[in-house]
């Protein structure tokens, strides 16, 4: 079964850390942390609708200038999510440069940007053609722990310690719609949009008993007609959805290995941090980074289906095999 979700890191481990997640058959992405996003192409940029930050170190957040820039113009929301004084981080940026022409744009482009607290969430608008000024009312609602929550997927978070707060991100497909092409050809029916209109609607949980429409061909020239219970039944394959989880900058502690094992428990891909080798422990600790034993034995502990250790200190450049192998051995030891 092709997955909903298609993970890769936007650099080499040893590179500013990144994680983009294209959506199968959409032509939208999300990305966790905007390091240096260079790697990206332009098109490639411009799927991203929602953007998390664990951080505001440079390494993490770079990149922000680079997104805002090819942005700019488009008719657009773009929806950024970070820690406590992630406000101020962005207010920082956009205050770096003049804004005296944007009023003449045509096209709406807002940044929509929420700030995580321990219990709390602080959402500001800041409109292009108001020179990104932030409007005057700000939303605050309780953060539970879920910071989008869409019918087909939802993001999660735990805000972790690294010296200052930094946040752990899971994204997680509620089920996944696997369509039997076969199926869809033996209908007489292509390949085509209407297949995304027709997972929505078993996303919003529409009536099946309702009418679903097929639209296909050139210019949609074929129209057929289905229940829609009864085509689900007839071409697609509906089980358990896919979990996805990116764990960066986190010191070792009880505290955070707690929160990581839950966020990330039977992710089928976790994507973590392993900066250091075990033998250098000590300075791990005064760096508040995980070492690659330490990622690997949180890997196993929450039962992740894969692994992919990465944000490599530069000191081992060339010994990047090294850390993966000692990662992966702890992950086993401990899964």
């Amino acid at each position: 079964m092709r997955p909903s979700f298609l993970p890769r890191l936007v650099n080499g481990p040893f590179d500013d850390p990144g994680l983009f997640i294209p959506f199968l058959l959409e032509k939208r992405a999300i990305i966790f942390d905007l390091g240096d996003i260079y790697s990206l192409s332009s098109r490639d940029i411009l799927k991203i609708s929602h953007v998390f930050i664990s951080h505001t170190h440079m390494d993490h957040f770079i990149g922000f200038d680079r997104l805002l820039r090819l942005f700019l113009g488009r008719e657009q929301h773009l929806y950024l999510y970070g820690p406590q004084g992630f406000l101020k981080n962005v207010e920082g940026k956009l205050a770096g440069y003049s804004w005296n022409l944007v009023k003449h744009y045509s096209n709406l482009f807002a940044l929509i940007v929420t700030e995580v607290h321990p219990d709390y969430m602080i959402t500001r608008n800041y409109i292009c053609q108001n020179r990104f000024m932030p409007d005057q009312e700000e939303i605050k609602e309780p953060f539970n722990g879920l910071l989008l929550k869409e019918p087909a997927l939802s993001v999660s978070s735990e805000i972790l310690d690294h010296s200052i707060p930094c946040l752990g991100f899971t994204i997680e497909e509620r089920f996944h719609i696997n369509i039997m092409k076969e199926r869809v050809a033996g209908l007489g029916l292509e390949i085509g949009p209407w297949l995304n209109e027709f997972k929505q609607a078993l996303y919003h949980n529409t009536d099946p008993d309702s009418e679903f429409e097929v639209r296909y061909g050139r210019q949609d020239s074929y129209k057929k007609r289905f229940i829609l219970g009864d085509l689900a039944k007839r071409i697609a394959l509906i089980t358990p959805g896919q979990k996805v989880s990116y764990i960066v900058d986190a010191a070792y502690s009880k505290s955070n290995e707690a929160k990581i094992i839950e966020l990330a428990k039977n992710a089928d891909h976790l994507f973590i941090e392993a900066a250091f080798l075990e033998k250098d422990r000590d300075i791990a600790e005064k760096k508040c980074h995980l070492t690659a034993w330490q990622a690997g034995s949180i890997a196993g502990k929450a039962g992740v289906k894969q692994v992919t250790p990465f944000h490599f200190s530069p000191r081992y450049k060339g010994l990047q095999q090294l850390l993966e192998t000692e990662a992966m051995d702890s992950y086993h030891r401990h899964i």
